[in-house]
């Protein structure tokens, strides 16, 4: 079969593979019936992939895709597949996989060659149209790739086969399980200690990161171990970061990462699960210091979610452009002019608690930024600088605003809502925990027969889920239970590990794929072991399968978990660095904190003493004195009395005895 000479992009749910359905290239989606195109016409595939907020994306398809005679070129000699990569998560990790085994450097967009039947045989990044940055034009290269095809078919085969076995062991295979071993975060999280940039926080060097997987282990560290310096190795990280020009000064909200060593100039593009992390990290770091500066920067944060990232039904968007009228950071950044034409005398204020800079090779206006010191001090006059803020941000919404991916993915917005209750917990914030209970039913009523979307953009949705959204959505699901006491999310999540279970495990029990066994247009079914941005789709699952068992006090879930853990710990043990999120999660499973607090609820003493205290390996039960219902089990069996206020503190199957005094609690929490 042959598909219609034509860009067929326009009816796609994804609005990157929108943004490319006027281009004269003959684009697909990734779906069976490109690839069978591929196959009766034996050409090779011509794969792209990239997302919505990529600024080299843009500039590819601005040179490339949108040419008159690259385009006839692409259609001539290849069938031309475009991926967006938040979509399909599990075609991206395949071939950039495939090209970090041909020895590149990966990044986005990504562009990979394949054999009709999808196997990757050579491929690179960006590719420029005229030969420049080192690199070879776009059209020589695919003029090379066809001249190859056609002379040397069987030696591409040969390798194609080679990398696919290589990509397939890598990412699906198996190893011996691994006990579970409490030095394993001990020694990880040393090794990343000694990577960390003592002056500036992060990893040293440029660009910079804000690694959520390797942050969570040093704060792991920390409240399991009491190394107080990998306490203050994430402080450090945190106020540099929100200090800098990577967060978002005048309408708050996180950028992807910095350019630079110094946090100052970002790439501009905000993704909603950057934010989350940033969130919850700002939670836990304003608990652990009592600076004020994480509970504003959660606050404004939280504050331009809810006004820009919003989306019919009141979900959250995947993320906004770093590009606005064709220029990076053009909404974001300021001249001096500005700003003083904007606030007048005021402008004398500003100035003295941000600074505008514009570091060698930077091309745009100023970067708002804070140092040290006059972060510290915009603290302590945040009343005076809100209406200066409120004035200069009422100023940039007339700005031509950066595009938004207003797709909504079913794992991201887990993220973020298990981190905006959390946060409306810890700061009694009762408006966020309802944000957050709005997006989760609203995704959750988008299921069909029982299973999530991955992805829905309007009325379009995207099916199935990947093994991520369900862990995603399970951990959201107890967030809000702790948040509410409302025991539907539990019967919620319970649903989303038997989907997952359904769908998703391998067939000896020792873990999850990250695409669902009816996904018939993968090559490779992958495990989802790697971290990205985020931690990974098996670390995920982990989390949630020991937090829904330390929840309902289910044993056989509990072993399962345990099961899980110790697959993904042997598969992890051959990898440096790329996968902490699976040690954070063993580290969960062997010493999972359960703490069940029996309360007044209209006049609650030790409720809020848990709220301020949050900690990301303990789940919190509540129940109201004199209920006989919803009564959580302790470790044995035990069902706590329900007659007087009482706190129970578990971890493991190990309870201490019953504490009454709110000040005894807030000291034990304090020291776990």
């Amino acid at each position: 079969m042959t598909l219609p000479a034509q860009n067929l992009l326009a009816e796609e749910a994804s609005p990157y593979l929108q943004q490319h359905s006027g281009n004269p290239v003959h684009w697909r989606a990734w779906s069976p019936a490109s690839l069978e195109e591929a196959k009766a016409l034996d050409r090779p595939i011509l794969l792209s992939i990239g997302y919505a907020a990529c600024h080299w994306c843009h500039v590819m398809a601005h040179e490339s895709f949108e040419n008159d005679g690259v385009a006839a070129v692409m259609n001539r000699l290849f069938v031309n597949i475009k991926v967006d990569r938040e979509e399909r998560p599990d075609i991206d990790q395949i071939y950039m996989a495939a090209l970090s085994s041909m020895g590149e450097q990966g990044g986005w967009p990504l562009t990979m060659f394949l054999t009709p039947d999808g196997k990757p045989f050579w491929g690179g990044t960006y590719f420029p149209r005229e030969p420049r940055y080192g690199r070879p034009g776009f059209i020589q290269v695919m003029e090379a790739v066809d001249k190859a095809w056609r002379e040397k078919r069987e030696s591409l085969h040969q390798s194609a086969d080679g990398l696919t076995s290589h990509v397939e062991a890598r990412l699906s295979g198996s190893h011996a399980k691994e006990s579970l071993d409490r030095g394993t975060l001990t020694e990880l999280a040393g090794r990343i200690d000694g990577m960390i940039d003592r002056d500036l926080g992060g990893l040293r060097g440029a660009p910079k990161f804000p690694n959520a997987p390797f942050m969570l282990t040093l704060w792991l560290s920390w409240l399991r171990d009491g190394n107080a310096a990998h306490r203050d190795d994430v402080l450090v990280s945190l106020e540099q970061m929100l200090g800098g020009g990577i967060y978002d000064h005048i309408g708050g909200g996180l950028s992807r990462y910095s350019t630079d060593a110094e946090w100052l100039v970002p790439h501009f593009e905000k993704m909603l699960y950057d934010n989350a992390a940033l969130i919850r990290f700002c939670n836990w770091a304003f608990s652990a210091s009592g600076n004020d500066l994480f509970r504003i920067r959660i606050e404004e944060t939280i504050a331009w979610l809810l006004r820009e990232m919003r989306v019919d039904g009141g979900a959250f968007a995947a993320s906004l452009d770093a590009d606005s009228d064709g220029e990076e950071g053009l909404f974001y950044t300021w001249s001096k002019d500005e700003i003083e034409a904007a606030l007048g005398s005021d402008s004398i204020l500003f100035f003295k608690h941000f600074t505008l800079s514009s570091p060698h090779g930077w091309e745009g206006k100023p970067v708002v930024h804070q140092t040290r010191s006059q972060q510290a001090q915009s603290v302590v006059d945040r009343e005076k600088l809100n209406p200066l803020k409120a004035r200069l941000l009422a100023v940039r919404e007339e700005r031509v605003r950066p595009g938004l991916d207003a797709k909504t993915l079913s794992d991201w917005n887990g993220l973020m809502i298990a981190a905006l209750a959390e946060a409306g917990r810890s700061l009694g914030r009762r408006d966020w925990i309802e944000a957050a209970a709005k997006a989760f039913a609203h995704i959750s009523a988008a299921s069909r027969e029982g299973r999530l979307p991955h992805s829905m953009l309007g009325a379009r949705k995207l099916f199935p889920a990947l093994s991520s959204d369900y862990a995603a959505m399970t951990n959201a699901a107890i967030s809000l239970f702790e948040a509410s006491g409302d025991w539907s999310y539990i019967d919620q999540a319970k649903q989303f590990i038997e989907q997952l279970d359904h769908w998703h495990a391998d067939a000896a029990g020792t873990g999850y794929y990250l695409t669902a066994s009816d996904s018939t247009d993968v090559p490779i079914r992958i495990r989802g072991d790697v971290d990205e941005a985020i931690p990974s789709a098996t670390s995920q699952i982990i989390e949630a399968m020991v937090r829904l068992a330390s929840v309902t006090g289910d044993l056989d879930l509990q072993e399962r978990a345990w099961r899980v853990a110790e697959h993904a710990a042997g598969r992890a043990a051959h990898q440096a660095y790329g996968q902490a999120g699976i040690v954070n999660a063993c580290a969960l499973s062997i010493e999972p904190l359960k703490l069940v607090l029996i309360d007044d609820l209209a006049d609650p003493r030790l409720v809020p003493v848990a709220n301020r205290n949050p900690d990301p390996r303990r789940i919190d039960i509540v129940v109201a004195i004199g209920s006989e219902t919803n009564r959580p089990l302790l470790p044995g069996g035990i069902l706590p009395p329900a007659d007087k206020m009482g706190a129970w503190f578990c971890t493991g199957q190990v309870c201490l005895p019953v504490l009454t005094d709110p000040r005894e609690l807030e000291r034990l929490l304090r020291r776990q």
